[in-house]
């Protein structure tokens, strides 16, 4: 990344920063996007063709409801820059850089310049969608066109304002702690746990997806409730959405949220690996139920829908089709938990396999 010889060092540091960040993102999300492109290669282009559509949709709706569309795209485009707040600044980069001899003035500029090299892919988009519909130039764009590219602009703009302030508050001074109240002099009792494996494990494997910049806890509560809100909306047919891009979605979302889950997994084993091999015990039932809680998520969705299932209409349904798919989603969660010796690649083919192969067996569902 190469930049002006003019640029202060400490915006340029800063840059420098976010822009190995945005690098190892990129590289760690490498085989999801080999997955997404694979899977929905042409959904995905027509997102990124329909991103500047609120700016000229907002023209033709009264005016609360276009500044509601027009809100609701501002956050949605900060969305990105919130995820990876903490992976731009991470908590050590963070104190180190609060305690450099910087004027609020320059932190007020390098805040605006990381801001905008997240907000430059998307200005990009915004051009080429902005473009495309220019260039369809359907009737009821004609008339709103001008003003619809200065909203889109403006909204942008917007856009880069509330990321620069994102950015801003990751580097804010923390609040000082409250004083601790002063230790109580107690007995100790050493109390055995009822139940120790659910114990230790809620104590390594648990409270860390939580705790301090650790996002798995979020990431995977965020896919159980995207996995869970696309199998509703397919099992209800919601309408004006197609139904096998529902059923895609619905596949896509309970394979990758066990995918996700069980790879945090083995990182945290990883991490702790040292600590357990030095044990007097045998850690075997703390390994084997956090492998087994990373399918929780998907099997806890399938149920839900299979309660789902006995409420609607077994006339409407393929009643051969819903057990197939029952018992191929569950083979398939089981074999991406269960087999941990699988290379990336054949791992990422079988994460793939899987989408294809509970999507063409939903597709026959209202068959």
């Amino acid at each position: 990344m190469r930049l002006p010889s003019s640029t202060h060092p400490y915006i340029a540091l800063r840059l420098r920063l976010a822009h190995q960040a945005l690098l190892q993102f990129a590289a760690s999300l490498m085989s999801s996007m080999e997955i997404a492109v694979f899977l929905a290669g042409p959904v995905l282009l027509a997102l990124i063709s329909s991103i500047a559509l609120p700016g000229f949709l907002a023209m033709t709706l009264p005016w609360p409801a276009a500044l509601g569309l027009l809100g609701a795209q501002v956050l949605l485009t900060c969305l990105p820059a919130w995820l990876l707040r903490k992976r731009l600044l991470p908590a050590p980069v963070a104190a180190w850089l609060r305690q450099l001899p910087v004027s609020p003035r320059l932190r007020r500029q390098a805040d605006i310049a990381v801001a905008g090299l997240l907000m430059l892919p998307l200005g990009v988009a915004y051009a080429v969608s902005a473009g495309i519909w220019l260039l369809q130039s359907p009737p009821w764009l004609r008339p709103v066109a001008a003003p619809g590219i200065a909203i889109i602009i403006v909204a942008w703009l917007l856009a880069w304002l509330v990321t620069s302030c994102i950015v801003a508050l990751r580097l804010r001074t923390p609040r000082p702690a409250q004083q601790a109240r002063a230790p109580t002099m107690t007995a100790y009792s050493y109390r055995r746990p009822r139940w120790p494996a659910l114990f230790l494990w809620r104590q390594l494997f648990w409270l860390p997806f939580w705790r301090n910049d650790n996002v798995i806890g979020a990431q995977q509560s965020v896919l159980m409730a995207g996995a869970t809100a696309s199998m509703l909306a397919w099992l209800l047919r919601v309408p004006l959405v197609p139904a096998p891009l529902l059923g895609l979605l619905a596949s896509a979302s309970l394979v990758l949220v066990t995918d996700r889950g069980d790879k945090a997994v083995r990182e945290q084993l990883a991490v702790l690996r040292p600590s357990l091999n030095a044990w007097p015990v045998s850690s075997a039932h703390v390994i084997r139920l956090a492998c087994a809680a990373s399918l929780l998520p998907a099997l806890t969705v399938l149920l839900g829908a299979a309660v789902l299932l006995y409420c609607i209409d077994p006339a409407v349904l393929q009643q051969r089709v819903t057990s197939v798919y029952a018992i191929t989603a569950s083979v398939a969660v089981l074999a991406i938990a269960g087999l941990p010796r699988l290379t990336a690649r054949g791992r990422v083919a079988l994460v793939v396999l899987s989408i294809l192969a509970l999507s063409a067996i939903g597709s026959e569902l209202w068959n």
